[in-house]
């Protein structure tokens, strides 16, 4: 009976419905999903791909029909799928096979030898493909196409190698068509298959990464409180309504901070660690599963957790805690419940991290208090004193109000670090002050104030008198004749703008050139606080001219905190 181009196209049909359920479910397999998209798998992980294309390449070839003393089969589907996913070395290698097979068995005809050369030049074909194109995935179109070229050169070959030449002449004209479009076919579905395994990687990804997002949202704000029992716990009740997960565990270096789930009557808070993985993780400061109850290593009897996945908190390159995902069952830890507990883990600590960033700079900025405070120079003390002593019995009711003046300047010095203060009361400490410089210089200082009644915000304590205290000491005290000071408070795109101007002799640091830091501890001190809290570019800005006088300007957001 004369077969016909229609039976070799159904025929064909079969061979690569065959080839591609096989295919569809090899994909299923997470190894080897983890070979396929893995672009660096090495030469192990290429040799192993290249006995797989080409075992797919040997089934086609048994699975092949008859037509005119050969077969005809779907062998160059696995060939150049290989290369085209694996590279060279891929394509070359399922190539040899399936050609090696092709060319030895005994049902290989008058083209056992074309056949053969022809699936390794298609290994090539599809593994150079690859390297080419410089991509990591070819799209099904593009894979066609590259079908097509290895079909025509499968042809070509035979033409050229397969005596006597009107067999192999008849032979190509009847398949080659039928060959060429179905064997292209299966090699763009092929790659369409691969392709679902990038698709179905980054859904589960975008799935976890959602997932990670939406705990850490809740999670996070109680981090910035450091590692405690208060954030451990919380964390863990929220990890545990949001996943499937037997237990979740919180630990520090020796102790547990929060736990819920299976085993919370022998994991409490507060309680040492019980499990040896924990400690491992926590010592070499890197991620661990374990996969059976023994590689958990719980000094509970009863225990009945049957793997986890725990993974290091740290502060910096230091590991202070522990992530513990637990599953009732041995091997009962995904890849999701490693990535999840991973993400989270990371998420955690280097919030951990900017906690603690942030209680430095609150040390920071209170232990700069303190030195504001202590550098009370005892000499304004004794003269302030003198000058009351003095007005006492010439002007009763003036020392009266200068002790009034000076309790106050003290009680404000004495202001708790930690606390804000209204800009009024700020204003109130620096009217105290020059109170009583003003005792003692008449009317030598001449102060104004221009300050926006609408004001009404926090600004840090101690904070505007050592400017002002700047402006009298360096400006007006040193200059003959009477000095003026304005001190200046408004609102400006969002800011508190403070200004306190003078027209004395000017700062002779500042025109040299230097920065607040060269000019005085008070106000190194005052510009140090505020870089601390606010950041660089809230730094004073300085402008004095000698002779002139010096103006000093002090930004304070409103919208930003420490």
């Amino acid at each position: 009976m004369e077969i016909t181009i229609y039976d070799i196209f159904i025929n064909l049909l079969n061979n690569l419905g065959l080839i591609v359920m096989i295919a569809f479910l090899l994909t299923k397999i997470p190894q080897f999903q983890n070979l396929v998209m893995e672009e660096n798998i090495g030469l192990k992980g290429k040799v192993l791909l290249a006995v797989i294309f080409g075992l797919f390449g040997i089934l086609a070839t048994y699975n092949g029909f008859p037509v005119e003393g050969a077969i005809a089969n779907a062998r160059v589907v696995g060939v150049i799928a290989g290369g085209l996913i694996g590279g060279p070395i891929v394509g070359i290698g399922a190539g040899l096979i399936a050609g090696v097979h092709r060319y030895a068995i005994d049902i290989g005809g008058f083209t056992a030898l074309a056949c053969g050369v022809a699936t390794v030049v298609e290994g090539i074909i599809g593994g150079y493909s690859k390297k080419i194109l410089k991509k990591s995935t070819i799209n099904p179109k593009t894979a066609f196409y590259i079908g097509v070229l290895g079909e025509l050169t499968q042809m070509a070959l035979i033409l050229l190698i397969a005596r006597p030449f009107e067999r192999s002449l008849n032979l190509v004209r009847i398949i080659i068509l039928p060959m060429t479009i179905l064997n292209s076919l299966g090699i763009a579905l092929f790659i369409m298959i691969i392709h679902n395994i990038y698709k179905e990687r980054e859904r589960n990804e975008a799935y976890l990464a959602g997932k990670v997002l939406s705990i850490a949202n809740k999670t996070l704000p109680y981090f910035r409180k450091g590692l405690n029992f208060e954030s451990a716990q919380w964390a863990v009740e929220t990890i545990y309504k949001h996943t499937n997960v037997t237990a979740v565990a919180i630990t520090d270096k020796e102790k547990i901070l929060g736990f819920i789930g299976l085993g919370e009557d022998h994991h409490k808070p507060g309680m040492a660690i019980k499990t040896l993985l924990a400690k491992k993780v926590i010592n070499t400061g890197t991620k661990s599963v374990g996969y059976t109850k023994t590689d958990i290593g719980c000094d509970h009897r009863d225990c009945k957790l049957g793997s986890a996945i725990m993974v290091p908190l740290k502060n910096g390159i230091h590991s202070i805690g522990s992530l513990v995902f637990f599953s009732k069952v041995s091997n009962g830890i995904s890849k999701v419940d490693i990535e999840l507990a991973t993400g989270l883990a990371s998420l955690f600590s280097t919030q951990i991290e900017l906690s603690n960033i942030e209680k430095q700079k609150e040390d920071i900025n209170k232990a700069e208090l303190r030195a504001l405070q202590a550098q009370i120079n005892p000499h304004f003390l004794f003269n302030a004193l003198n000058t009351i002593v003095s007005l006492c019995r010439t002007r009763p009711e003036t020392a009266r109000e200068l002790l009034l003046h000076l309790a106050d300047f003290f009680r404000k010095n004495l202001q708790r670090a930690g606390d804000l203060v209204s800009l009024s009361t700020e204003i109130g400490h620096v009217r105290s002050y020059l109170a009583i410089e003003k005792a003692r210089f008449g009317d030598k200082i001449n102060v104004q104030f221009d300050i926006d009644e609408d004001i009404t915000c926090q600004i840090p304590p101690l904070i505007l008198q050592p400017l002002v205290e700047n402006a009298v000491k360096h400006g007006l005290i040193p200059k003959k004749g009477k000095g003026n000071i304005l001190i200046k408070a408004e609102i400006d795109k969002g800011e508190l703008l403070i200004k306190v101007k003078d027209d004395g002799v000017g700062m002779d640091c500042i025109s040299k050139g230097k920065d607040p830091k060269g000019c005085g501890i008070g106000l190194q001190n005052v510009n140090d606080r505020l870089v601390n809290m606010y950041g660089e570019e809230y730094k004073l800005k300085i402008n004095s001219k000698l002779g002139e006088g010096t103006t000093i300007v002090m930004r304070i957001p409103l919208n930003k905190g420490r």
